[in-house]
């Protein structure tokens, strides 16, 4: 482009007399052809018209009513349709137009949305499923009227503000006086140029509790509800503002085998159909471990995850969460249409508004009625004497000229009683007098019209006391609302605070890690070399190399790692359980350095040194210890002169665990023939929780299955069988279990046992035997007879059995 031109463009000053302006389309002229035009201020004016059409008439709520136009328009068209009856959706669409430029496909979708949400539409016919995300069918087919919640709280032409329709036909509200907040309620998702708004719904009760405590002047807080139930973590929920974050989990349900998992509530936005699309897609990566997925959906959500042969169910539950649609994040973001112009809120600034705007309602309402009120006393008190005082029955009425002699002999007759009246009497007023036909005036009731005088001002002097006290009239209205409707929507999502899942740690071990010394390589695929581990693909691996240089890589199926491999296992950050120990020789002729450290945080790819990174620096010993178990060593030293000593044991128990770049401590300046293990001790971080899975019929220390104490040092786990055999053993994660077992726990040689037995060398008669357990590590039955049968186990101090025959 040329530069000159360049600059026209962007000068704002050089907008043509000819450009066509924003709302002013030109059609093309063929008589233009060939000449240049300038394109100066078509973003400015066309884009931004545009922007802000999208944003005010379409994507964005007002906060007045918490409506999109389109919805506005909906439910101002089945008010003026209402009758009571239920009307055709295909009606309620063709009506709508009359207010909506965006055709029908827009105001049904819209009209569908609204319904789903249960509160101002009463709907029949399929209007489809929140939880399949079936659609709705066609709208010849379904029904729809205002619910009786709508009608209460939506609609008073006396205070609602109008403005043309589209085409200039109509008249449709600015915005309907809604005395609920009802944006909260409701939410909403809206798209537009440069901008978005997504407002979670409340609860309705509780939006109405927030709104009393407002107007009590007391401190409130909101959360998300959804119809789709779950569980929410709104930690980080923000007041729904700008930045805020929610995350969402469905609801999984264990059977009573643990071979199923059910799915009863799901995320809100998913449908069955994606989070089932998702589990299947996790599969297939490898991540869980399921045989198949079937779909009971119908008024309630039902997914059933069947689980593959040994496979945990706690840990396909948080696998489940961390790998598939089962947990979503939201981020909310609570913007509104304002002053005529998109505003950043909070849902509390919402609240607030709409709590404010509704007592205005009902200052607008009370002013009305009470406006009505009066001129409905002004007449009856007019009427009252005029038929009193037999006005009518006046000579000079009667003979009255003319009309306006009529009304002049009328004011004569009202001077004395005008200070009795609430405001001045005018010529309409007198005219309407002489209106009342003979008839009613033989009909009248003077004590009626006394009493019917007396209401009117009770009535009033209740309006006059609500508008005085307009916060006890709202707070009654919205107790008043809990009260008629509040039962119908109950709760249905519960606020947790969510446990991190660490993907690494909930990924199905489905691939094996293998190396192979000779060239360098460590990968899955390696399958014809050394064994390392089961792993998965999310997995980091550590690996220590003779020279003291680590460093942490990704699984993957081929690398290549260098030889000289000492030490290689799936490393797990932050993990200060696991304790190193290395004896290395500082240096090509250094001293010899003994040292405890973990390695809890690494960037992946660095290589680091256990040695201070001298040259010719040597691992002398090493190993690895996922309880920090203390190991004692035995140190040969090479023969020298004056070396009375050249062997001697040293316990790593004794040394403090430091970090990774610590020295050490100095273990001998001799020179080191060889290390050997002599022992190995208890841990030295105290005890350890453990957990005892019994689906997989493992033990680990994720919090997975039943929780079995907590162990230090020797410590030893019991486990009894339904035989009647027991055997104790070590809390090492690589031990299997028979799965007859019966209890386990922590093992305590203090407790007494009580079985109660049918004893086969007694004719099966019920035998009680009460024993202490030995510490034993092989298997040994307390039952002397193999085929007799264990009835009952306990280790209750003073048991009571209750037997009953017949």
């Amino acid at each position: 482009m040329d530069e000159n031109i360049y600059n026209e463009v962007n000068n704002e000053n050089a907008l043509p007399d000819e450009a066509p302006q924003s709302g002013n389309f030109s059609s093309l002229d063929l008589a233009d052809a060939g000449k240049t035009h300038h394109l100066t201020g078509m973003y400015r004016n066309w884009f931004i018209d545009y922007a802000s059409s999208v944003i005010l008439d379409r994507s964005v709520p007002h906060i007045a009513d918490g409506l999109k136009p389109v919805q506005r328009r909906i439910l101002y068209s089945m008010k003026r349709l209402d009758d009571g009856r239920y009307n055709k959706v295909a009606n309620i669409v063709g009506h709508t137009m009359q207010f909506h430029p965006h055709g029908d496909a827009s105001i049904g979708d819209a009209l569908v949305q609204l319904g789903q949400k249960e509160l101002l539409i009463d709907c029949q016919g399929n209007w489809g499923n929140i939880l399949t995300g079936d659609s709705a069918a066609a709208p010849r087919y379904i029904e729809a009227r205002l619910s009786k919640f709508a009608l209460e709280t939506l609609f008073n032409n006396k205070i609602t503000q109008w403005q043309a329709s589209y085409d200039g036909r109509n008249q449709e509200p600015v915005a309907l006086p809604v005395k609920f907040p009802l944006l909260l309620a409701q939410g909403v998702k809206g798209i537009a140029v440069t901008l978005s708004s997504e407002i979670l719904p409340h609860n309705f009760n509780e939006i109405l509790e927030a709104a009393i405590a407002y107007l009590k002047n007391e401190d409130f807080v909101l959360y998300p509800d959804f119809q789709t139930g779950g569980y929410i973590d709104v930690s980080r929920y923000n007041d729904g503002r700008r930045g805020g974050l929610v995350k969402i989990r469905a609801k999984i349900v264990k059977s009573a085998d643990n071979k199923t998992l059910s799915i009863t509530e799901i995320p809100y936005g998913k449908t069955t159909g994606s989070i089932i699309e998702s589990i299947i897609k996790a599969n297939e990566k490898n991540k869980i471990k399921i045989k198949k997925v079937d779909d009971n959906t119908a008024a309630n959500a039902e997914i059933l995850v069947h689980l593959a042969p040994g496979v945990s169910s706690d840990k396909t539950i948080d696998a489940l969460y961390a790998f598939t649609e089962c947990e979503v994040s939201v981020s909310p973001n609570c913007c509104v249409i304002r002053d005529n112009k998109p505003c950043f809120l909070g849902v509390s600034d919402v609240l607030r508004y709409s709590a404010d705007n509704t007592m205005e309602l009902f200052r607008q309402e009370l002013s009305i009625q009470r406006a009505e009120l009066l001129e409905s006393l002004m007449f009856a008190s007019l009427e009252k004497w005029f038929i009193e005082e037999r006005v009518y029955k006046d000579k000079g009425f009667e003979d009255s000229a003319s009309m306006d002699a009529a009304v002049e002999h009328i004011f004569m007759r009202l001077e004395p009683f005008k200070d009795k009246l609430v405001r001045e009497v005018t010529r309409d007023d007198v005219l309407r007098l002489m209106e009342i036909k003979m008839a009613r005036i033989l009909k009248f009731n003077k004590d009626k019209a006394k009493d019917n005088i007396a209401a009117i001002k009770a009535q009033i002097k209740e309006i006059d006391h609500h508008l005085k006290h307009l916060v006890e009239y709202t707070i009654a209205w919205y107790e008043h609302l809990k009260e008629k409707y509040g039962k119908d929507y109950p709760r249905r999502t519960e606020v947790r605070v969510f446990d991190t899942i660490e993907a690494a740690k909930v990924a199905e071990a489905t691939e094996k890690l293998y190396i192979n010394r000779e060239e360098g390589f460590i990968g899955t695929s390696l399958k014809k070399d050394e064994f390392v581990c089961a792993c998965s693909n999310l997995d980091d691996i550590i690996l220590f190399y003779k020279n003291g240089k680590y460093k942490v890589v990704k699984v993957s199926e081929k690398m290549h790692v260098g030889k000289d491999v000492l030490y290689l296992n799936i490393f797990k950050k932050n993990d200060k359980r696991t304790i190193y120990h290395a004896v290395y020789r500082d240096g090509k002729n250094g001293f010899a350095y003994i040292k405890r450290f973990a390695v809890t945080g690494v960037t992946r790819d660095k290589e680091y040194d256990i040695t201070q990174g001298k040259p010719g620096s040597k691992l002398l010993y090493f190993s690895a210890n996922p309880n920090a178990e203390s190991e004692v060593i035995k140190v040969l030293l090479k023969p020298a002169p004056r070396l009375k000593k050249i062997q001697f044991d040293k316990d790593f128990g004794e040394l403090a665990i430091k970090g990774r770049q610590s020295m050490g401590n100095l273990l001998t300046k001799n020179d080191i023939h060889r290390i050997t293990f002599k022992q190995k001790g208890v841990s030295t971080l105290g005890g350890r929780e453990v957990w005892f899975d019994r689906d997989v019929l493992r033990l680990n220390y994720d919090h997975r299955g039943e929780f079995i104490g907590e162990y230090r040092g020797d410590d030893r786990i019991l486990v009894i069988t339904k035989k009647g055999e027991f055997y104790t053993t070590n809390i090492d994660l690589s031990n299997h279990f028979e799965d007859d077992i019966l209890l386990i726990e922590k093992f305590d040689a203090n407790k007494v046992w009580t079985a109660v037995l049918y004893d086969a060398d007694q004719q099966n008669y019920l035998y009680i035997k009460r024993f202490a357990l030995e510490l034993l590590n092989k298997k040994v039955s307390f039952i002397e007879n193999p085929a007799s049968q264990l009835v009952l186990l306990t280790c209750t101090a003073y048991p009571r059995f209750e037997v009953i025959f017949g």
